[in-house]
């Protein structure tokens, strides 16, 4: 069962076939179809899912292949919602990581795409097909038997309202406030994860930079001094794990949920926050309900592994320590050393052995390869190596999946 002692967070760099197929349909404005993009995306997903496999992953993903962004269509599928382009700025917390580093001072918008609820928010499974679609494709290309492995990484609950100022997610056509707003957020996402698991998904991995801008001074000063905000930093840290709770507690025993902790991984290596996991560690490990914790650990923007004391005894860490921003090659005794130290933390919080807090950890690379569809500094080979180098230590330090 997942986590397995090798992972990596879901995105891989993209095929140039691929790339040169969408390129195509912007530029000349043709259907996916005329271009013949669903075909591509096949060839390019199983090929993508192959070469996970050589290298020895069980939690195998399409590289997020028919995605452009990491978060997918998802959201744009929902009923309800209103896509923007080109937003007021004025819409956004401008002390948001994403927003600072994103918005065009200049013409004051935020640039891309984004979503707010226009009505109320439902799921239509005949809408609904973005996910789908991308779990199909990559269950063609394996095993019956290996479905179970299979893993679908799918955006937080909290994603299109962390960015946008106070009551701005949604009109207020739509919702009177944040927890009518979440309550239907939630429904979307049980609904969602159902039709996933009937389709034989076992394992999700939720990506979430936001909890990770807790940690961020930054950003909790600039909360802190916006006087729109209702409550504090800290409820709304209790309002996202209660949604998050909302939105999994419909699913099976044997559904497998984990939340990725990101940093920021834009075009050209960019990070968004830093700050340690001291300041949200006991509460998030113990009150967020779900399995497995990925959190990067690549540089010193993240802190020490004290914080993993307050790791439960039934609850998993897959430490990101090896970059996809960088294209040197991390020292594998170094690394090896540093899961050691985070077991010891591990160890201490639960009373266990060293060696039996290893049992609840596992490696990774800190973020995925390519969370936008371009423009990231490591080649497909820097790829393959940094891939390869995960599982040999995998194999060096547990000697199993």
């Amino acid at each position: 069962m997942p986590p397995f002692r090798a992972e990596h967070m879901g995105s891989l760099l993209r095929p140039e076939k691929l790339l040169e197929v969408r390129e195509t349909i912007r530029e000349k404005g043709i259907s996916a179809e005329e271009a013949g993009l669903p075909a591509v995306e096949k060839e390019a997903v199983a090929n993508v899912v192959k070469m996970q496999q050589e290298l020895g992953f069980k939690a195998v993903t399409s590289g997020e292949y028919n995605r452009t962004r990491f978060w997918g269509l998802m959201w744009d599928e929902f009923q309800g919602t209103i896509r923007l382009q080109d937003a007021e700025a004025s819409m956004f917390r401008l002390y948001h990581p994403d927003v600072v580093s994103l918005i065009e001072q200049d013409r004051k918008v935020m640039p891309g795409d984004s979503v707010i609820a226009g009505s109320k928010l439902a799921h239509d499974a005949q809408v609904s097909v973005s996910n789908l679609r991308e779990l199909q494709l990559v269950q063609a290309a394996v095993p019956r038997s290996d479905w179970s492995n299979t893993k679908l990484t799918m955006i937080t609950p909290a994603w299109f309202h962390m960015r946008y100022k106070q009551g701005r997610a949604y009109t207020k056509e739509a919702y009177a406030s944040d927890a009518e707003y979440f309550a239907d957020v939630a429904k979307v996402y049980q609904a969602e994860l159902d039709m996933l698991y009937r389709a034989g998904l076992r394992n999700v991995q939720f990506d979430d930079p936001g909890l990770a801008y807790f940690c961020s001074d930054k950003f909790r000063q600039g909360w802190t001094e916006d006087k729109d905000n209702i409550g504090s930093v800290d409820d709304l840290l209790d309002a996202y794990i209660a949604l998050y709770n909302d939105s999994t507690s419909k699913c099976p025993p044997d559904m497998h949920t984990g939340v990725h902790l990101c940093r920021g991984n834009f075009i050209g290596g960019r990070h968004f926050a830093e700050g340690a996991y001291d300041i949200i560690a006991k509460k998030l490990f113990t009150d967020l309900n779900v399995n497995t914790f990925y959190l990067e650990y690549d540089t010193e923007r993240a802190g020490g592994f004290e914080p993993l004391k307050f790791l439960p005894k039934d609850k998993y860490v897959v430490i990101g320590a090896i970059s996809t921003k960088l294209r040197e090659l991390e020292d594998k005794e170094e690394v090896k050393q540093r899961i050691y130290k985070a077991a010891h933390y591990v160890a201490e919080g639960s009373g266990q052995t060293r060696e039996e807090a290893l049992k609840r950890i596992c490696i990774s690379p800190q973020c995925g390869f390519s969370t936008h569809e371009s423009g990231y500094p490591l080649s497909e080979e820097d790829q393959r190596r940094k891939l390869a180098l995960v599982r040999q230590i995998a194999d060096e330090i547990w000697g199993e999946p």
